[in-house]
């Protein structure tokens, strides 16, 4: 990792070494919620689809994205867009440009796993694999509901980092704050993969680096994760589509695609690389 690189870059420098040797299939369609599920998680997702067929998925709700990519001129122009050009607007500013650029780094990466025949292991838990004990000071970046009580039920300590300001303070059996600095102190860390998208991974796991175990988890996990494990994640966890037409007519019918999906881990230790995989070399790795 060169100093001074950002997450964005590394990511758009690997899918140009893929593209080096193997061409990407170009951008066939945008497909996002239905207004009325917005409010739902069946809302939260849009999936860019590439002409084969391939999706990429990226959260949808961040500011006023969902409205403007739903104006006719944006989707329009995107039906026969450079997958990698997109993808390379990962690296700006705005939420729209962030947005399908994730989007397009997803739907590559997994154009890429399927060319050089990875498939990512089945999650074995909805907490990234954390395993979290009484003596434990857990960092949660994101307030997620469900699995904090996992955490305290177990007796660990944890202390949530938020963008929200409602929700600073002491609670039951938790405490949140807006210093993500506070991670330091915390030797186990539960990360949602919207910091990803939001622009703070980079931030966020700069204050990381004394945790023992960083999972990344949620649908927009996506990526490739390699410039994720060389900044201290040892857990990579998302959504690994089973049936990419199924997910398109769910999203158009305004329905759940959770059954099109299965919850995938991918482990630093278990994970051989992209270079050893073959797909920055045009061969697939033996074995």
């Amino acid at each position: 990792m060169k100093s001074g690189s950002t997450i964005a870059a590394e990511l758009i420098a690997l899918l140009e070494g893929c593209a080096a040797h193997a061409p990407f299939p170009q951008v066939r369609a945008l497909h996002l919620p239905r207004p009325g599920t917005l409010d739902t998680r069946r809302g939260e997702f849009c999936a860019l689809e590439l002409e084969d067929g391939t999706l990429g998925l990226a959260f949808v709700l961040l500011g006023d994205t969902w409205a403007r990519l739903g104006e006719r001129e944006a989707r329009a122009g995107l039906a026969g867009a450079n997958a990698l050009r997109l993808a390379r607007g990962y690296a700006r500013d705005d939420a729209v440009g962030r947005t399908l650029g994730m989007a397009a780094i997803n739907a590559l990466t997994r154009c890429i796993f399927d060319r050089i025949g990875y498939v990512a292991p089945e999650s074995t838990d909805s907490i990234g694999e954390l395993d979290p004990r009484a003596d434990d000071h857990v960092g949660m970046v994101g307030l997620f509901g469900p699995l904090l009580g996992r955490c305290t039920a177990a007796g660990a300590r944890v202390t949530v980092i938020e963008l929200r300001e409602d929700l600073v303070g002491e609670h039951d059996g938790y405490r949140v704050t807006l210093d993500a600095a506070e991670l330091a102190s915390c030797n186990k860390v539960l990360c949602t993969s919207s910091v990803l998208l939001n622009g703070t991974a980079d931030h966020i796991l700069g204050h990381c680096a004394n945790a023992t175990r960083v999972a990344m988890i949620g649908p927009g996990a996506g990526c490739v994760p390699d410039p994720l494990f060389r900044r201290g994640v040892t857990l990579f966890g998302g959504s690994w589509i089973t049936d990419a037409a199924a997910v398109v007519d769910a999203l158009r019918a305004g329905e759940s695609w959770s059954a099109h999906a299965r919850k995938v881990a991918i482990r630093r230790d278990e994970y051989p690389g992209l270079e050893r995989l073959g797909a920055l070399t045009g061969r697939r790795a033996p074995g």
